[in-house]
């Protein structure tokens, strides 16, 4: 049997699983993607970017690189490996330091010298090119450009079904899906592609968990990074999984039961 296409993998996800969103590819090259826009004409978030394609399937492929930081959030041209970590996203990230930003702050970690060690616990963070891109599976066709991972967004329970089809072949319960600190791009992105060496491998990452980005996503959207390995065997494993065997039990009709209930 032929290998699937990433743009089949896709394909078969959405119908199995009703998303709206697109699945999103990642992967590298040492020259600029023919078609796709520099990410910051989306937006300058790489997250949020992400979601728009998905969601609005009004560009369907983005690419970004340290030649051209230009209109990029800085934060994320760290995390996907173009540049050093600036010294004062310890203090950003923590408790503020007067001298730096006028000493705003997130307060997402106790302190900076946590933030540095947990930066320091991702490992060096690789770019898988010259040219990172991320582009629509529904786009690829053909050979495969070296998808590195996918990102898939939903609701809560196509997410929920998801994550349980990443534990199908898997007899350790624990570390098969993860909820990850870090910033959403690390989770859609740098964790799941490897593109941080101290990620843990054959993991799909679920997020994001960032409260920073609770103001532009919908409270009820999740997402999950998934490694292109994984998902071509989660593909290969729906049809004797519950998502095709019980699809009622995994997406039941929540106006018939609500109905019920009220009987």
């Amino acid at each position: 049997m032929a290998e699937l296409t990433f743009r089949e993998i896709g394909d078969r996800l959405v119908s199995a699983f009703g998303f709206t969103a697109r699945p999103l590819a990642v992967y590298g090259s040492d020259t600029k993607p023919a078609g796709a826009v520099h990410l910051p004409a989306v937006n300058r978030c790489i997250a949020m970017s992400m979601f728009r394609m998905a969601t609005e399937h009004g560009v369907d492929a983005v690419y970004m690189s340290g030649d051209e930081p230009e209109g990029c959030c800085m934060g994320g041209l760290t995390h996907m490996g173009f540049i050093a970590t600036p010294e004062d996203i310890k203090y950003f990230v923590s408790t503020g330091r007067a001298d730096i930003r006028g000493g705003a702050a997130e307060f997402l970690k106790a302190d900076p010298g946590l933030v540095e060690r947990s930066f320091a616990a991702e490992g060096t963070i690789t770019p898988p090119g010259r040219y990172l891109i991320i582009r629509s599976c529904d786009t690829l066709d053909g050979k495969d450009p070296g998808v590195r991972s996918i990102c898939c967004f939903g609701n809560a329970e196509e997410i929920r079904n998801l994550a349980a089809l990443v534990h199908f072949d898997r007899d350790d319960p624990f570390t098969a899906v993860v909820v990850p600190w870090g910033p959403s791009c690390s989770t859609y992105i740098s964790y799941p592609a490897g593109m941080a060496s101290k990620a843990p491998q054959d993991t799909a990452f679920m997020g994001p968990q960032d409260p920073t980005q609770n103001y532009a996503f919908p409270p009820d959207m999740m997402a999950l990074g998934i490694p292109a390995g994984m998902a071509r065997r989660m593909v290969r494993n729906l049809d004797t999984s519950f998502v095709i065997r019980r699809p009622k039990v995994a997406f039941p009709d929540h106006e018939k039961i609500a109905e019920r209930k009220k009987r």
